[in-house]
């Protein structure tokens, strides 16, 4: 039975350092536009409340920026997927900043509280920092700790006041699942800059990790043979894909671009190989920020993997 496509649009970018990423939503309408598609007129969208009036206000905690916020948005995410899920939609998450992918894990998890779910992290980073371990205080660096119930203290190098805290339990605990994923359902792909408590982590938990140069190595079709077969055990799997996984030559339109990144054509590839396999759940794209680019190039890409995804789907 084919499955309904439902796009979730979340507009938010309160994890993000850099202001922007809250319009890579529509930016990527204006890509379909241009490209004459009737893509977000054929699915079924549904917007998610924003909480972009915190920009506005204090950070808070310099340590976990808008923490009570992201907690606000993860809850909505989470609330959102459950009930796609529920209706037996397969749900499209196009979000600003990637803290929300917590909430888009919760969600799954929500649904599905006995499955176990594999997680396929397209990333130029391992979005692994707790407020203890955060060089920036930004939250879109910490969906992944959020799912794994991870602090390391081992690596701490923050000292937190009792209300974040308080917060990142409530944030660790969104749908009273806690851990909702396990290292050995983790999958990073190009994954390229990461800070010392990071490394720290993957190396002891063992994390799975295919970098750019060893997809280009081994192709793309093999990467995504030996990442299936590496989450084999697992009952679901889902998918993130940051934008900042490409390559900025090909444009800088997201907030933390990394040298060394995927192609556009290698990115539309491993996705829509990735789509096709039946324990797929659901997949995400994040952080195109049109602000920092020219002539919307990265929505346009970020468009175009999306199509490559979708049209796979429906031709499996």
């Amino acid at each position: 039975m084919t499955k309904t496509l439902k796009i979730i649009e979340v507009k938010s970018e309160i994890g993000a350092g850099t202001r922007g990423a809250s319009l890579g939503v529509d930016a990527i309408k204006i890509a379909a536009l241009d490209f004459g598609s009737r893509f977000f007129k054929k699915h079924k969208t549904v917007e998610v409340p924003n909480e972009n009036h915190l920009l506005l206000e204090t950070t808070g905690s310099p340590f976990a920026k808008r923490i009570s916020g992201i907690l606000t948005m993860v809850e909505r995410v989470s609330d959102e997927v459950n009930s796609t899920l529920n209706k037996n939609e397969f749900p499209i998450v196009l979000a600003g900043d990637h803290s929300t992918a917590a909430g888009t894990i919760a969600g799954i998890k929500t649904a599905f509280p006995k499955a176990k779910l594999g997680v396929i992290w397209i990333d130029a980073h391992a979005d692994i920092h707790s407020p203890y371990t955060t060089p920036s205080g930004n939250m879109h660096g910490m969906p992944l700790a959020m799912a794994l119930d991870e602090d390391n203290t081992e690596s701490k190098v923050n000292i937190l006041d009792q209300e974040t805290i308080n917060y990142w339990y409530q944030l660790k605990n969104v749908g009273n699942i806690a851990p909702k994923i396990n290292y050995r359902d983790l999958v990073l792909i190009s994954a390229r800059d990461m800070e010392k408590p990071e490394e720290y982590l993957l190396k002891k938990n063992k994390v799975k990790i295919f970098t750019t140069a060893e997809l280009r190595k081994r192709g793309v079709e093999r990467t995504v043979i030996e990442t299936l077969k590496y989450l084999d055990h697992c009952d679901m799997i889902y998918v993130s894909f940051d934008v900042d996984s490409l390559d900025p030559t090909a444009s800088r339109g997201t907030g933390t671009p990394v040298a060394q990144g995927l192609t556009e054509r290698e990115a539309g590839n491993l996705m829509s190989r990735l789509i096709t396999n039946q324990k797929v759940c659901c997949f995400e794209i994040v952080e195109v920020n049109p602000t920092l680019d020219k002539e919307n190039q990265m929505a346009e890409h970020a468009f175009e993997i999306l199509i490559k995804a979708t049209n796979a789907f429906r031709n499996e």
